[in-house]
């Protein structure tokens, strides 16, 4: 008896661990100007079930419409998006409670930063307005130094109302940590710098550029699973590009389109991200289609379309796959909702649940551990 009593103690014990193991933190960058909103938003949410709990806010923090975490979980660094008075900001984060501590504020260096990542020597942003890059250091507390070098892009395109000037809108560390890719929306090219995290004044270092399509405008890119291929979705045009990598060097290979072959409206392409296990990438448009298109990946950089749906919402500007594949959420800047699609992981395809978490204009989706 004794025996048996401790077998489903244990079984208990384990299902707790599993159930608790399948619940994560998505956290959520709004833009404040537009409705009301607090800034960051922290939500339990359930990989199983699709379903989510809101936990905790930060205090009034300015258009945080890009966010990236620490780590180790404990810190949180947004950006503030206001022109010319663009800050970057560092929250203590406790991930249990989801509750968030304004650290320190430091000026951008530039207009309108549209992208941040960081490790644990640096904070690297893309500022779009200015067409610069800015890093900032972290001291031991989370919090950023002031900017310790600005980088320049220069040059203009095609398209005279998006491209009159450089507008650099990512920055992204390549699987190694060796390198740093940009996208300039602005002067059609990825840039790829060399990332020397110890140095003081010069932590990026311009190794190459590789233009794409003149008038496509790069906005967003995603490595493959195993590091040997970039993928570039341009938002101009809906261009969707491929290229090998290897070592810091980019060499296409192959290029397809997020847009339906009969489509007449408006183009804004907007993010990009592949499926936990590798097999799947999927690409938002925003304009007048509102729409994301799943693709199979295939051998030597080659996509494959297998579905383009509604994302049943305007303006679907930022997504975000849970870490099990289980779900795919899309936050829609215009009608102000977080939309819950349920993925299917052997198809890529997905299906509406019926689930959506109302918010004023979300435009970052992050999940990480509790």
């Amino acid at each position: 008896m004794k025996n048996a009593y401790a077998i489903l103690l244990s079984i208990f014990a384990l299902s707790v661990v599993q159930a608790q193991e399948k619940k994560f933190n998505l956290i959520v960058g709004t833009y404040t100007n537009s409705c009301e909103s607090k800034g960051i938003y922290v939500y339990d949410f359930d990989s199983n079930s699709g379903q989510f709990n809101f936990k905790n806010t930060s205090e009034k923090t300015v258009n945080p419409s890009y966010l990236s975490v620490s780590s180790d979980n404990k810190f949180i660094y947004s950006v503030n998006e206001s022109g010319s008075e663009s800050r970057i900001s560092s929250f203590k984060f406790d991930s249990k409670s989801g509750k968030l501590d304004l650290i320190n504020s430091q000026d951008s260096k530039g207009a309108d930063p549209c992208y941040i990542i960081n490790d644990d020597k640096n904070v690297i942003v893309a500022n779009y307005s200015s067409g610069t890059i800015s890093v900032l250091g972290k001291n031991s507390d989370g919090s950023s130094t002031e900017v310790k070098q600005v980088v320049q892009h220069t040059g203009k395109g095609i398209n005279v109302r998006r491209q009159e000037k450089a507008h650099a809108h990512m920055v992204y560390f390549s699987p190694d940590k060796k390198y740093v890719l940009s996208n300039d929306l602005g002067t059609d090219k990825v840039y790829i710098y060399e990332y020397n995290p110890n140095s003081t004044d010069e932590i990026l270092k311009l190794k190459s550029s590789v233009d794409v399509k003149s008038g496509s405008g790069p906005r967003h890119l995603i490595f493959s699973k195993d590091g040997k291929y970039v993928y570039v979705l341009q938002e101009l045009d809906g261009a969707l590009t491929s290229f090998s990598y290897t070592d810091g060097t980019l060499k296409k290979v192959n290029e397809t389109t997020i847009v339906a072959s009969d489509f007449k409206g408006d183009i804004g392409a907007a993010d990009i991200h592949i499926s936990p296990d590798g097999k799947f990438l999927y690409a938002t448009n925003r304009g007048t289609a509102n729409d994301i298109s799943i693709f199979k990946i295939l051998k030597k950089g080659k996509l494959e379309l297998v579905q383009r749906t509604s994302t049943l919402g305007k303006g679907p500007r930022n997504f975000s796959i849970d870490p099990t594949g289980n779900f795919l959420l899309v936050g829609h800047q215009y009608t102000n909702d977080i939309v819950i699609f349920k993925r299917n992981a052997t198809t890529g395809k997905l299906t509406d649940t019926g689930k959506k978490i109302e918010l004023c204009s979300p435009v970052c989706l992050v999940f990480t551990k509790i």
